[in-house]
């Protein structure tokens, strides 16, 4: 887990005052979490590494305004929450999907015998992860951030309710619903989660592949994920059912900051010739 953002007050102090390589810690202390959260909120790569460069953006020219009245890693949440709600860029490539058009899309060409394909155990991977993370954009965006700051990122309630904006009571109220939309939706409609679930990804590898959502010899949501689809499906099937969506959320690997995103700042960073 990646969620701790850890930076000294003298180093903030010093990169609000221009200092460059304290504005390089700044940046290298926030990107990998900024960047996770907008795979998780966005799951498009290309969406979320875009959002992530002009979140970290922000982080540095607003720098100057945050004063030390919250915890910072608070202050840097807030300022990538309201992006992510505020960009009209966003809000124009909503999808607008739902549990119902979800489910039924994972239930179409499903097949009951399919024949192993090569490089089976990393597709099966890729796929349980990518339908782990697009069921979240069945949420609408406010159940969505409050799920992902929750249970995903883990943060205390009294921390994502001030960067939500929310009293803790509310933020609490909005998490319950969340949880509840996504355990209804895997404990009906997904196999790792229930085996009276009509999908598997054994079952719907083939429909993937077909489709050009898995493709072979690419795993850009999977790569580098610390255990495989079968140590996962152990996993789940090792606890007990209201923590099975739980972890099956948590097995959705890190997405570290690409490093093009880190080399594109460091030059804006660097003075003029």
């Amino acid at each position: 887990m990646m969620t701790a953002i850890s930076i000294s007050a003298d180093r903030i102090r010093k990169a609000q005052e221009g200092d460059r390589q304290a504005l390089e810690d700044v940046l290298s202390g926030v990107q990998d979490q900024i960047h996770h959260l907008a795979r998780r909120i966005l799951v498009d790569p290309e969406d979320a590494i875009e959002a992530t460069q002009e979140i970290l953006i922000l982080v540095l020219t607003k720098l100057s305004t945050f004063r030390g009245d919250s915890a910072f890693s608070t202050w840097v949440y807030r300022v990538a929450v309201r992006y992510l709600v505020g960009a009209k860029k966003i809000r124009d490539r909503d999808l607008g999907l739902t549990f119902e058009a979800f489910a039924a899309d994972l239930e179409t060409g499903l097949v009951a015998d399919p024949p192993e394909a090569p490089d089976e155990a990393l597709l099966l991977n890729e796929l349980r992860v990518s339908c782990t993370m697009a069921m979240l954009l069945c949420l609408s965006m406010d159940l969505r951030l409050a799920y992902v700051l929750g249970d995903i990122f883990e943060l205390d309630h009294g921390e994502a309710s001030e960067i939500l904006d929310l009293t803790p009571a509310a933020y609490r109220k909005r998490l319950s619903r969340a949880r509840g939309e996504v355990m209804a939706f895997t404990s009906d409609h997904c196999g790792l989660v229930s085996d009276r679930a009509k999908c598997s990804c054994p079952r719907r590898l083939p429909a993937g592949i077909s489709s050009g959502r898995i493709r072979p010899g690419q795993t850009p949501n999977s790569a580098g994920a610390p255990e495989d689809y079968a140590g996962v499906r152990k996993r789940i099937g090792s606890v007990i059912d209201s923590l099975k969506t739980f972890e099956l959320q948590r097995a959705v690997p890190w997405q570290r900051c690409p490093t093009e995103i880190r080399s594109q700042l460091t030059q804006i960073l660097s003075p003029p010739l």
